[in-house]
């Protein structure tokens, strides 16, 4: 008995396991055949359209900045070398890397002993030399003297000689008294001239002995130079650099021991391309006295400082281009010769420019504006400066004009576009008013059919849809996705 009702129960599940098979089948069945009876649609093609950013072009004044690489260095720099040879016996405290000193502050002392001996023994010199030139103008004045009495002695001896030809003459006088007179006559022009020539090394050796003065006065003026120069002073105000003296080291003649940097006068010299050079300068090729403005990044933090164009390198350099230009700088606190600094030039003003982004300018030189019925054309433009992600270019014919802000490959002259506007600095521009479009009958019919053929989509949802169709205006969202879904 128990077999018997267990074989009943298992038939019984068998029985209604196979008529669930077979209502389950008899269900797909069904939707199969609704679904082979539908009339076959064909994809509707349609004209695929992009969305673009894009943006008006504005025309106005722009101020160009030309960026550039610098350096940082110091108008006014003195090497501090050692002017004597020596030992040093003294530093001033404040004679170290980076210290401030004042003008004429005394930062080291070299060893004056031998300078002071060589200036005594100048002295000396200098006053034998003394000497020496007294003695020989005295005997310049005895052979002045000497040389008068001989040339009185003379004038005394012609005198008898001429009165004894007078005696001879009235034949008075003998041939021995003419002969003697004529003698002694001869012998006192004699003494004269050896008193002449006594006059002449008397001057000599004066002269000599003046130059020998002069002489020994140069060499006492040089050695007092040479003990002057064994105290080194400060030149000017300024900082101590590449400091290499110590106290008690010898130092040899004109060995460098430091630098002297004034960090008030500050410049900055960068170069920029012939191009950028030639944008520079006036009519007459003088470099124009524009502002610049040097940054200098420390961890994230900036420090800037102002100044203007100075002066353009004389030369180009081996091996190089473009133009080395010097700026002057202002008050530049915090700033140090050395510094590798971004340098920002104010360029002449330009009108009637606009400035866009970089991408919306094609390598060709054209840009993408905004035609009728949103489709997009070619302009050429004439591109005057690029600035870091930008370009400035001359807007006269795309004055009032949206051109696409971001090209890509997808994009191209005659292509419909849905524009999504944006401002200049790249932020979306606000819509005025939600975006609405009127749709055509056959647009309209075409979007309602589908619609009501779509079997997925919830009652409720596919109620609210058709109620915006039948609207004059339809959101331009809901169209956009309804086409999407229809694989145009």
């Amino acid at each position: 008995m128990r077999f018997l009702i267990r074989s009943l129960t298992g038939l019984f599940l068998l029985s209604l396991t196979l008529g669930l098979l077979a209502l389950a089948g008899y269900t797909v069945k069904s939707s199969i055949d609704e679904r082979m009876a539908r009339e076959a649609r064909a994809p509707v093609a349609r004209e695929r359209v992009f969305a673009a950013n894009v943006l008006t072009v504005t025309p106005g004044s722009i101020v160009p900045e030309l960026s550039a690489f610098g350096q940082v260095a110091s108008r006014r720099t003195l090497e501090i070398r050692a002017p004597v040879g020596g030992r040093i016996v003294g530093l001033d405290p404040d004679f170290e890397e980076g210290a401030a000193v004042a003008a004429g502050q005394v930062l080291i002392r070299i060893d004056p002993a031998p300078a002071q001996t060589a200036l005594e023994l100048a002295r000396a010199a200098l006053a034998e030399a003394e000497a020496d030139e007294a003695e020989a103008l005295r005997a310049l004045d005895l052979a002045r003297d000497d040389l008068a009495v001989a040339e009185r002695q003379a004038a005394l001896r012609e005198q008898a000689l001429a009165r004894q030809r007078e005696i001879d003459g009235r034949g008075l006088g003998t041939a021995a008294d003419l002969e003697a007179a004529d003698l002694a006559a001869a012998g006192a022009a004699q003494a004269v001239l050896s008193r002449r020539q006594a006059l002449a090394q008397a001057e000599a050796r004066r002269d000599t002995a003046a130059i020998a003065l002069a002489r020994q006065r140069i060499t006492l003026a040089e050695t007092e130079r040479d003990l002057a120069d064994t105290v080194i002073r400060a030149g000017f105000s300024g900082a101590l650099s590449g400091v290499s003296a110590v106290e008690g080291g010898l130092v040899s003649v004109n060995e460098k021991l430091a630098d002297l940097i004034d960090p008030d006068a500050l410049e900055v010299s960068f170069r920029v391309s012939t191009a950028q050079y030639a944008r520079l300068i006036d009519a007459e090729g003088r470099l124009l006295p524009v502002g610049v403005t040097i940054t200098l990044d420390v961890l994230g933090a900036e420090i800037v400082a102002t100044g203007r164009l100075s002066r353009v390198g004389a030369a180009v350099g081996e091996g190089q281009t473009g133009r080395m230009i010097h700026a002057a700088l202002d008050a530049a606190p915090g700033f140090l010769p050395g510094d590798f600094v971004t340098v920002r030039v104010a360029e002449p003003e330009l009108r009637g420019v606009a400035r866009v982004p970089a991408a919306a300018v094609a390598a060709d030189g054209t840009v993408l504006a905004l035609g009728e019925d949103d489709r997009l054309e070619e302009v050429a433009v004439e591109v005057l400066r690029r600035q870091d992600d930008d370009v400035i270019l001359r807007a006269a014919a795309l004055a009032g004009r949206e051109i696409v802000a971001e090209r890509s490959p997808l994009l191209g002259a005659g292509i419909k576009v849905r524009p999504l506007r944006v401002t200049p600095e790249g932020g979306a521009a606000a819509p005025a008013e939600p975006e609405f479009i009127e749709l055509t009958a056959e647009r309209r019919a075409e979007l309602i059919a589908f619609i009501e053929g779509n079997a997925f989509m919830p009652a409720e949802a596919k109620a609210r849809v058709l109620a915006q169709l039948q609207q004059d205006r339809v959101p331009a969202r809901v169209v956009a996705r309804i086409e999407e879904r229809m694989g145009g």
